[in-house]
């Protein structure tokens, strides 16, 4: 293979040539010169991209101390954790991993004593096959599981029994992570799956009747024809099986439409679906009980912050609900259960919400709304996975974590008002040392004000250091505080660590979200300069010294912020990033992103996609810092192919001296991984950054 020549003696770089299309898209000459990088088929890209892993392989042999930073990494992943239990028929279901361990178990603990279930290991003694989704039947006789291998997630769903963990039904195909919603018996069950290939592509979706024992193939179609490609369908049945509920969104589209059906009127397999909430700008989940009672309602209908409210089945429409605890100014609301055991003066309701992000947990009479206490929590943190019983009791579990301390699971009792580790679970893991969390506020550059986290070496003056910004920006989703293993070695090293909570994000409601979306994305990556200029101005950063990583959607504001300010940045990491933003719809998942980023096919998206798209803006000649995209080749998600043809465009355009180099993984994808892929892809991460921004990670600042 030829090489092109090099440019102010920086790396050889493999040959890339500029064939691909340039197309007319609306009246305007859009070029496209890697496109044939998106062909993984080609002999062409296999041979590129085998050169891309031998220049990769030679620039991370230059980072000092990789080795050891891997094993610091694997250290801080392989303590152990659980996910909350899910109580039913007296069995608690969880997630477990016991420290060392490379994978979790679905594990069950009864009468005091914890048994494993599932072992993935057990499945696929290779680690490639992982554990998606698992929902319990309502008696706890059943737990259904789904399992994917390669980093597909493309999940295939078994039944299996919950004592013996024998295979009672599947394999079931073209799942991807269905809801489960079990009937009485856990004889059947209502879920989502893929039509056939050769039906519409297998893009379609529908929901179906499963009976216990019979061919999927067999499985009654019971909603979502007619609808689009696009279209995501939940499931939920009150624990009687005397109530369905099926909701659709349209992609990632913050709004949710909502059906009921009374099964004692039709019966299972012909269920008549009643609107419940149609047309409505708004997010709407629902919480289905026994014994006929209301329905509870989390819902941003008439409150971008969220309210709770509760409904009779047949109420059709916001107008018919009543609110039961309403908006809180300055903050969101993120969960509530229901706590209605007989030990209880009371029912009442379990409130959690962020406060700029921050978790806070209260509680409300269950009948009024009204405020009657809260829960101390052990820090500035995020709580997560609240569950209680279904059959009424007076107890809640929940995860919990914050940016230097290890997620675990934790108990409250309502009757002694007694919050401590849920005894089911793996000790927890004590906070890192030597870290220093703050909360700063920056001024975007239309004057909103947006919320920093900053981690700094603790005990040590504030002053400029090597640092690192990340953010998300995207999906309504929030950068609430968790634990951020890669974050601790480089703050102990004398670093500083900061997550922005940009516009396009969740952390201030849905109104928050919608202030950067589609049209108004460009304020999310203004609100990341205006981030990148306040650590810069402030003295938490070092001129020259900033660098930034992001994934996913984040790989696409990482993936901004280089082509818009290239400048202003050390080195930049681009995980699993968005970054052709003009055909991102014609692969992976994109074409259910539409209500996010707008579509290609409109003229008016169309400007503003390729106004931002990064790959777009890569510009010849233009001094770009070093930048690490890391793909993975199992992702479904996003494909790889923006990563490849942005590097093949950013080292045929770059005169700077930091390399350009593409980290491709195989046997992974977008989601779950083993402790070991993790620690090697964080080591690898941060390495890159302490090589190019100056930090030595072999040494610990904290003492």
């Amino acid at each position: 293979m030829t090489v092109s020549p090099p440019r102010d003696a920086g790396p050889v770089y493999p040959a890339a040539p500029r064939t691909g299309p340039v197309e007319v898209l609306h009246g305007r000459p859009v070029a496209d010169p890697y496109r044939w990088l998106e062909d993984t088929d080609d002999p062409a890209t296999a041979v590129w991209s085998a050169a891309q892993d031998r220049l990769y392989a030679g620039e991370q042999a230059r980072w000092p101390g990789r080795e050891a930073l891997r094993g610091r990494m694997a250290a801080l992943l392989s303590g152990g954790g659980a996910s909350p239990p899910v109580v039913r028929g007296g069995r608690e279901f969880h997630l477990r991993r016991d420290p060392g361990r490379e994978f979790a178990v679905l594990a069950v603990r009864e009468g005091g004593r914890t048994r494993v279930l599932l072992d993935p290991l057990d499945a696929d003694p290779s680690g490639s096959t992982v554990l998606d989704a698992w929902e319990p039947s309502w008696e706890g006789g059943s737990v259904a599981v789904q399992l994917s291998s390669g980093g597909t997630e493309q999940s295939v769903l078994r039944v299996l029994d919950a004592v013996t963990g024998a295979v009672l039904d599947g394999p079931v195909d073209r799942v991807r992570r269905s809801p489960v919603a079990w009937l009485p018996g856990g004889r059947a069950f209502y879920y989502v799956r893929r039509l056939p290939p050769e039906r519409t592509g297998g893009r379609h979706r529908r929901v179906y009747l499963h009976r216990v024992g019979t061919p999927a193939d067999l499985d009654t179609e019971i909603f979502g024809a007619g609808r689009s490609e696009t279209q995501y369908y939940t499931v939920a049945t009150s624990p009687d099986g005397l109530l369905l509920v099926v909701g659709a969104s349209e992609g990632t589209a913050p709004r949710t439409d909502l059906w009921t059906a009374d099964l004692s009127a039709a019966g299972p397999d012909r269920p008549v679906l009643r609107p419940f909430q149609q047309g409505t700008d708004a997010r709407t989940s629902v919480r289905v009980r026994s014994g006929g009672g209301p329905l509870l309602l989390r819902t941003t209908a008439d409150a971008p912050r969220g309210r709770i409210a509760e409904a009779r089945p047949d109420a059709t429409g916001p107008g018919r609900w009543r609110t039961l605890v309403g908006e809180e100014p300055g903050t969101v609301l993120g969960d509530v259960a229901v706590l209605d055991g007989p030990a209880l003066e009371r029912p009442l309701l379990v409130v959690v919400r962020t406060r700029h992000a921050v978790g806070e947990m209260t509680l409300h009479d269950a009948r009024t709304g009204a405020r009657t206490g809260s829960v101390p929590l052990p820090g500035q943190g995020t709580i997560t996975c609240l569950t209680a019983r279904q059959d009424g009791g007076h107890e809640v579990w929940f995860a919990y974590t914050d940016h230097i301390t290890p997620a675990s699971v934790l108990h409250y009792d309502a009757v002694t008002g007694r919050l401590g580790p849920w005894a089911g679970g793996p000790p927890a893991a004590p906070p890192a040392e030597g870290v220093r969390v703050s909360q700063e506020v920056v001024r975007s550059g239309d004057g909103t004000e947006v919320r920093m986290f900053v981690m700094s070496p603790a005990g040590f003056p504030d002053r400029p250091r090597p640092a690192v910004l990340t953010g998300y920006g995207g999906f309504g989703a929030s950068m609430t505080p968790g634990f951020t293993p890669q974050a601790v070695p480089w703050v102990r090293a004398g670093g500083v660590y900061a997550v922005a909570c940009v516009r396009g994000g969740g952390e201030e409601g849905e109104e928050w979200h919608r202030a950067g979306r589609r049209e108004h994305k460009h304020r999310t990556f203004e609100d990341f300069d205006a981030a990148a200029g306040h650590l810069l101005a402030r003295g938490w950063a070092a001129p020259g010294r900033l660098g930034v990583l992001g994934s996913s959607n984040g790989g696409l504001l990482a993936g901004a912020a280089l082509t818009r300010r290239p400048e202003l940045y050390g080195a930049v990491v681009c995980a699993a990033p968005l970054l052709d933003m003009v055909r991102y719809e014609l692969s992976g998942m994109g074409a259910s992103w539409r209500e996010e980023y707008g579509s290609a096919q409109d003229p008016a998206d169309f400007a503003r996609l390729l106004a931002y798209s990064p790959y777009h803006r890569v510009r010849e000649g233009v001094r770009y810092p070093a930048v690490l995209l890391a793909v993975f080749d199992g992702d479904s998600r996003v494909d790889p192919a923006h990563a490849r043809k942005m590097c093949a465009a950013l080292q045929w355009a770059g005169s700077g001296d930091g390399p350009v180099v593409l980290r491709t993984e195989r046997g992974v994808g977008h989601g779950t991984r083993g402790v070991s892929r993790s620690a090697g892809l964080y080591a690898d991460v941060m390495a890159f950054l302490a090589h190019h921004l100056g930090l030595d990670l072999t040494k610990d600042a904290s003492g």
